[in-house]
């Protein structure tokens, strides 16, 4: 069976009869390794033609559907034909000279890819496999083509009629039709890299940007090279272009790309909605980074990320309701100050078009219970993601049902393994390390199941953990062979340093001070609101404030005093699980005295 993105029944709602029965065939009569799209945009207000297919061994096609019927043509020529339609008499462009256009176009293109095109001989600049177009017309017969004919502008080998496409078919005979529309063919074999780089062009939003900024950026760099960390996998593909409305949840373990997927919901919703969106999540860094995207994609207006509680203040103060007092207990009083508002109907319910929730298994029941209140019943679109793995404020992440706090998801959850973001080598090191807290789990989906991360199959440098005399000569040592690393061609933005304890970033500042190593602290709520992730510096910040973000180098301090004599084990294992995920390159460990998590990371 072919895969369809976006999946078949999350676009039958806009689907003309004629496309859904091509759409169908599609999918049953080809075989898994044939790959199709239908309406994917080109630019701002265009689209490619209705659908196209591409096979490994075939090449690029691309289909244009007419539910036309033989006496709704009242002419007909190269160029344009002329429909009478229930708008009364239409003239439009002739379907095939449409999906010749829309070829062109896209094999422009592909052309300007050098690892799609041919480096030598006769066809040098050339794609190195075939391309063809054609037009289907699912109500009008082969015979009433010929007898009317239909063939004098519009070729027979590029036309698919409707006897050629029952459900009662042939898969040999249909394919057949598909690819004798190619008017060139020759032997072709796409590797896996390259049917990315072409999903990489047919599709920008399938694009991971590079850093923290841009997240899906369109890109007019042809020369860029996406690779296994720069492109979604098919499965991430046809879920954030098949994301329906209704409840839905994301389970993905670290690096699986839940945030990329929540961005382009977001990018899609924008420009369909006219309620605001909300996104909410719970570390004030990441909260930071993802406003920062939104800007980038200048779509600030329309979506608006909060950390939780920054959503719940701003709340009381749109509604001129007074906050609780600072001192203890002041944040669940603030939760709990809005809930009673929304109770009460001072806070209206409903305000946004849209919820999306990252880290949702930070979230406890009632902070969910209240955002669910926050979208329209009428769009009722709400998205949650979350990983057990990361839940790393408290010890067991969403301990009660979804549907009790009015989540209702059941059918629609989605899991992610793979990661992307980490090499084979760090994610399996951060794995075998803490995998004695982490046992995967079965569960409902009404529950939260614990998800074993497969690597994507990346390869890169060993981590390397370095034990020192004393915290000092820890944070000197990782000073002077960041700068080395400096001096040898890394920027400073891609590299982060990461510790347990607030008293080890002073320590640690102090000394990429003294080397001259440009350095952004992340400690107060007011640094974190101001993470710039392009600022040309170090990024110093807790472990806790890591999580959701991504670095090419990452440096953990400290680790001897991890865990700590009062603390919880799997949360602590839990925590540094997810310091050493931030790691998409390099990983370098530091500590000074033994600990039970130190000798476990030597023996890993």
């Amino acid at each position: 069976m072919a895969t369809l993105v976006p999946s078949l029944n999350s676009c039958l709602g806009k689907m003309m009869p004629g496309e859904k029965r091509l759409a169908r065939r599609l999918e049953a009569l080809l075989e898994d390794d044939y790959l199709c799209w239908y309406e994917l945009p080109v630019g701002k207000r265009q689209r490619y033609t209705d659908f196209i297919v591409l096979h490994p061994g075939r090449g690029l096609l691309l289909l244009e559907v007419k539910d036309w019927k033989v006496d709704t043509i009242q002419s007909i020529d190269p160029v344009s034909v002329t429909l009478l339609t229930n708008r009364g008499v239409v003239t439009s462009s002739n379907p095939l000279e449409q999906a010749r256009q829309c070829t062109y176009q896209l094999i422009n293109l592909l052309e300007k890819d050098s690892q799609l095109v041919r480096h030598g001989g006769r066809y040098q600049g050339r794609l190195s496999f075939p391309y063809g177009y054609g037009v289907v017309l699912p109500n009008i017969s082969r015979t009433q083509f010929d007898t009317n004919g239909l063939g004098e502008v519009l070729p027979a080998h590029q036309v698919i009629c409707r006897d050629e496409m029952t459900e009662s078919a042939e898969a040999e005979e249909f394919q057949k039709r598909l690819w004798d529309m190619f008017n060139v063919g020759f032997n072709c074999q796409l590797t896996l890299p390259q049917i990315d780089r072409v999903r990489w062009h047919l599709f920008p939003e399938v694009r991971i940007g590079d850093g923290q900024v841009a997240m899906f950026e369109e890109g007019e760099e042809d020369s860029l090279v996406p690779d296994l960390m720069k492109v979604m996998d098919i499965q991430q593909e046809q879920l954030a272009r098949s994301l329906g409305e209704g409840h839905r949840i994301i389970h993905g373990v670290a690096g699986s790309g839940k945030t990329l997927i929540l961005g382009y919901r977001c990018l899609y919703l924008a420009k369909v909605l006219h309620q605001p969106i909300l996104v909410l999540c719970f570390n004030i860094t990441l909260a930071a980074r993802l406003r920062l995207m939104m800007e980038g994609k200048e779509i600030n207006d329309r979506v608006h990320v909060y950390h939780f509680h920054d959503w719940c203040g701003e709340m009381l103060k749109r509604y001129h309701i007074e906050k609780p007092k600072s001192g203890a207990g002041y944040v669940d009083r603030l939760v709990n100050q809005v809930i009673k508002a929304v109770e009460e109907g001072h806070i209206p319910k409903g305000q946004y078009g849209a919820l999306m929730v990252d880290e949702g298994h930070d979230f406890e029941a009632e902070w969910l219970q209240l955002i669910v209140q926050m979208v329209d019943p009428e769009t009722s679109s709400l998205l949650l993601l979350y990983d057990d793995a990361q839940s790393i404020y408290k010890k067991k992440a969403l301990d009660f049902s979804l549907s009790s706090v009015g989540v209702q998801a059941r059918g629609r959850t989605t899991i992610l393994k793979l990661n992307y973001r980490n090499t084979t080598e760090v994610l399996d090191y951060a794995y075998r390390f803490a995998k004695h807290y982490l046992s995967p789990a079965a569960s409902d989906e009404d529950h939260i199941p614990l998800v074993e991360p497969q690597s994507a199959g990346r390869h890169g440098f060993k981590p390397y953990l370095k034990q020192l005399p004393s915290f000092d000569e820890e944070a000197s040592y990782v000073a002077r062979n960041l700068k080395r690393i400096h001096d040898g061609g890394m920027q400073w933005y891609d590299m982060c340093i990461v510790y347990r304890n607030h008293w080890m970033g002073e320590v640690l500042l102090l000394a990429l001070q003294r080397e001259g190593v440009p350095t952004q602290l992340l400690a107060s709520a007011e640094e974190k609101k101001a993470f710039r992730p392009a600022e040309d510096s170090v990024k110093l910040m807790t472990m806790h404030s890591s999580k959701g973000l991504e670095f090419p180098l990452v440096s953990i301090s400290g680790l001897g005093y991890m865990p700590g004599k009062h603390d919880d084990l799997a949360s602590e294992a839990k925590l540094l699980y997810v310091a050493m995920t931030r790691s998409t390159d390099k990983l370098l460990l530091t500590c000074h005295k033994e600990s039970d998590f130190v000798r476990m990371l030597a023996e890993a």
